[in-house]
């Protein structure tokens, strides 16, 4: 077993040996949360493309495929170890394809979880196929359930609502594949991103919580868990596998390169976007009045580029040099261009270019939001930018 101590104050425990033993050594009713990636039993001597070449899909003798019978089995097995292990309020998560999925919820059902969702993860950036005898293979699923059929379940519903722009988030997650930045210590063959695990972690768990993995790779779920301030403890029989997990949690103690790893985990494509806006004083009340607010367009200092996130903006966050942020909800998407004698006819101060991007937000709807941020970045403070929704939400 190897136990590191974060700077967060949560556990990042790996344990080295077959899962089925040490899952029964656990406590029970000891863990919130439970992610899965267990073999998918594809392991047959296929081909896919990696980096532009052709690659053999096989992984290692523990994914090669076995008859259904063994793959269920295997399957009942830890599913009904785990079970045991969660709270009663704590939720599951199992990733796989047509290889495997369907018996998991068979397993799932007979064992007396409930099933909640299935995720369809839609790759963004799926590697093509080669046969050409079928359709392109883009997306995997993930299970999500319960531990019990009638007792009720842990959900942040508003933060993936916020992180969605205000809207329900659906059952289809568009996340791209593993990045190069996620290899930099080595790769394991069936990686999960960390953006994936970040938004599983965040919809299912508290912080302080203590997430467990039985099949755990290289840890990408304990380094999304210690970056959001949960506990992990994951197991793990290959130790080249753990000796690479133990790699990549030693990145974390380095805070540039946790940073950096965040900051990379909370965005993803086509995320709703916040429109960071300095209000001068004289403004800043008028703004929150009419539910308007302006910035310089074309090319005039401090004009804000028309840059990517811009079409999906949500959100507005309205500050006087950095003091006095409130978050608000776009009322209308796009934005409408005015010139500056129109913004002077109510009232506002714009005299510094003629023309003006002007978006509407929905004054009475303040947002509150638990990530603090630094609008005093390189002191220019009155420059508008544009940030994902996700760095004003889920982390303290």
């Amino acid at each position: 077993m190897t136990l590191y101590k974060s700077k967060f104050s949560v556990n990042f425990i790996l344990h080295n040996g077959d899962c089925m033993q040490i899952i029964g050594q656990l406590p029970d009713n000891s863990v919130n949360a439970i992610f899965a990636d267990p073999p998918y039993f594809l392991s047959n001597g296929g081909i896919s493309v990696q980096s532009g070449k052709q690659v053999c899909v096989d992984k290692g003798d523990w994914d090669k495929g076995g008859t259904p019978e063994h793959i269920y089995q295997f399957n009942k097995q830890w599913l009904s170890l785990c079970r045991s292990k969660l709270k009663d309020n704590g939720t599951i998560w199992i990733s796989g394809t047509h290889h495997n999925i369907f018996i998991v919820q068979r397993c799932l059902q007979e064992l007396g979880y409930k099933i909640l969702n299935v995720i369809t993860w839609q790759k963004s950036d799926p590697p093509p196929n080669l046969s050409c005898r079928y359709f392109n293979f883009s997306t995997e699923l993930v299970i999500w359930a319960r531990k019990h059929e009638k007792k009720p379940h842990k959900f942040n519903y508003e933060i993936m609502k916020q992180l969605n722009g205000g809207s329900q988030m659906t059952d289809v997650w568009r996340i791209p594949a593993v990045g190069m930045w996620e290899k930099t210590c080595g790769k394991h063959p069936t990686q999960k991103p960390l953006r994936l695990l970040y938004r599983i972690i965040l919809a299912s768990t508290n912080e302080g919580d203590t997430i467990l993995d039985p099949f755990a790779g290289s840890s990408t779920t304990g380094i999304a868990a210690n970056l959001l301030n949960r506990n992990f403890i994951g197991i793990e029989q290959d130790s080249s596998f753990i000796e690479l997990s133990k790699q990549r949690r030693k990145l974390l103690d380095d805070p540039n390169e946790a940073q950096k790893l965040l900051k990379k985990m909370r965005e993803t494509p086509e995320e709703t976007t916040v429109l960071v806006n300095h209000a001068r004083p004289k403004d800043y009340e008028l703004m929150i009045e009419k539910g308007m607010c302006y910035l310089r367009a074309g090319d005039s200092k401090g004009s804000l580029l028309i840059q990517k996130g811009f079409e999906r903006l949500g959100y507005v966050l309205l500050h006087i040099n950095g003091e006095k942020t409130q978050l608000f909800p776009l009322s209308k998407k796009g934005f409408q261009i005015w010139t500056a004698e129109n913004l002077q006819a109510l009232g506002f101060t714009a005299e510094h270019a003629p023309y003006y991007a002007v978006l509407r937000f929905e004054a009475n709807k303040p947002i509150n939001y638990d990530q603090p941020i630094n609008l005093k970045q390189r002191a220019y403070t009155n420059v508008a930018k544009i940030c994902p929704l996700s760095d004003f939400i889920g982390l303290k």
